[in-house]
């Protein structure tokens, strides 16, 4: 079940793999993420010391938050991937040229996850060659139906 979603992420970015990283949350941005109120549209992924992180996700606190805590909606939170997937992403991204990206917040049995994308940035002509393929596919659809 998606919670929130990256759409421009595959309008800028080539997303050639997904990694699926737990989030290390507080109880009231839990309640508040199932509860819809959570942004990935600045959000993005460092590595820093060895260690993944999320920055810049806005999670909006609930009226209903706990009192005797003080909610910061856009603090840095860390990833949990294993060490290995944490090593390749770590080669990939110094060496080939390859960014992070933030795709979805999803559920997966019960527990908060952030799918990750392994991308390249796409250039503006690549931009508009993805856009003229996608609308030719709707217009093959139209004409389909016909």
């Amino acid at each position: 079940m998606r919670l929130a979603e990256n759409r421009k992420a595959s309008h800028d970015y080539f997303i050639e793999e997904r990694y699926e990283a737990g989030l290390a949350l507080m109880g009231w941005e839990v309640k508040a993420i199932r509860a819809g109120r959570s942004q990935l549209k600045e959000a993005y992924v460092v590595v820093r010391n060895g260690e993944v992180f999320l920055i810049g996700c806005h999670i909006s606190p609930l009226t209903s938050a706990s009192t005797h805590v003080s909610p910061d909606p856009t603090r840095t939170r860390k990833l949990l991937l294993h060490a290995e997937e944490i090593a390749t992403l770590v080669g990939k991204v110094e060496r080939a040229g390859y960014t992070l990206v933030p795709l979805d917040l999803h559920l997966t049995r019960g527990r908060v996850k952030l799918a990750v994308g392994l991308a390249k940035g796409k250039k503006q002509h690549d931009k508009r060659a993805s856009e003229k393929d996608r609308e030719w596919e709707r217009q093959k659809q139209r004409l389909m139906r016909v």
